[in-house]
């Protein structure tokens, strides 16, 4: 077996083709049973090929359904860009991904791990940076009660130039 030195599980799963896809998945994350009890309430299987986008997905952050596509495709092709569609909404629908529109794109971040937070997007070259900042959240909160308005959920998108397209 190939040393893969620097490199995630993530690149190893795209790149590897002599390596079977489950040999990546011989420890299921929890994400697995998150799915697994959505995909029993609403009587549909969890299928090989949706074991096989969660898993590419949980190595992500903001990738776009197309971009998803290429990858997987590369190392299994009866995978339908639909296929992928579908299974990134149900993965919305059960709380581990969120469609995130950044200018003309859905892109789908993976929220699984992660607590509240914003982001910057470059205009330039789209380039997405999550940034959280309590004092921000605070004053969120005080514009809010000064109107008597209780926030249920909320993001915030700073749209500019990153430091690389600035110059």
């Amino acid at each position: 077996m190939p040393c893969f030195t620097g490199l995630t599980v993530f690149h190893q799963l795209v790149f590897n083709t002599r390596m079977p896809v489950r040999a990546h998945m011989s420890k299921p994350p929890k994400e697995i049973g998150v799915l697994k009890d959505h995909l029993t309430k609403h009587q549909l299987k969890l299928t090989r090929q949706r074991e096989y986008i969660l898993h590419t997905f949980l190595q992500s952050e903001h990738i776009t359904a197309e971009q998803m596509y290429r990858l997987l495709a590369k190392k299994d092709p009866h995978i339908g860009l639909a296929t992928i569609y579908r299974t990134l909404n149900l993965f919305c629908e059960a709380g581990l991904a969120q469609a995130r529109h950044f200018g003309s794109q859905t892109q789908y971040d993976n929220v699984a791990h992660k607590g509240h937070h914003d982001h910057l997007i470059c205009t330039g070259c789209g380039k997405i940076m999550e940034f959280e900042n309590q004092e921000i959240e605070r004053l969120q909160e005080q514009v809010a009660s000064r109107h008597g308005f209780t926030i249920k959920t909320h993001k915030l998108e700073l749209y500019g130039l990153c430091s690389h397209c600035r110059h």
